[in-house]
């Protein structure tokens, strides 16, 4: 990946566990040579899966964050101080 974004590595690197949990049930000795297509698939599909989850709760907690700013400045908007005119 080229110039990943700082949410781009902290995915890269939540999908580390998951993939270490799956390559441990083979034993880490254990070549990836040595492993079946459908293993290696699955394995593709843990570190994906991972990455994946971790950028959808990245763009949620940020989707949260900005309705919060949004919300907070709606009611500044409306206090007494600036006779309810948005600022």
């Amino acid at each position: 990946m080229i110039d990943a974004t700082e949410t781009e590595k902290a995915a890269m690197g939540a999908a580390l566990r998951p993939l270490g949990d799956y390559v441990a049930q083979f034993g880490l000795q254990r070549p990836l040579a040595d492993y079946t297509r459908d293993e290696i698939l699955t394995l593709v599909e843990v570190v994906i899966d991972a990455y994946q989850d971790h950028l959808v709760e990245a763009a949620e907690r940020e989707a949260t964050r900005d309705a919060e700013r949004l919300q907070r400045l709606e009611q500044r908007s409306r206090s007494p101080l600036t006779g309810g005119v948005p600022l």
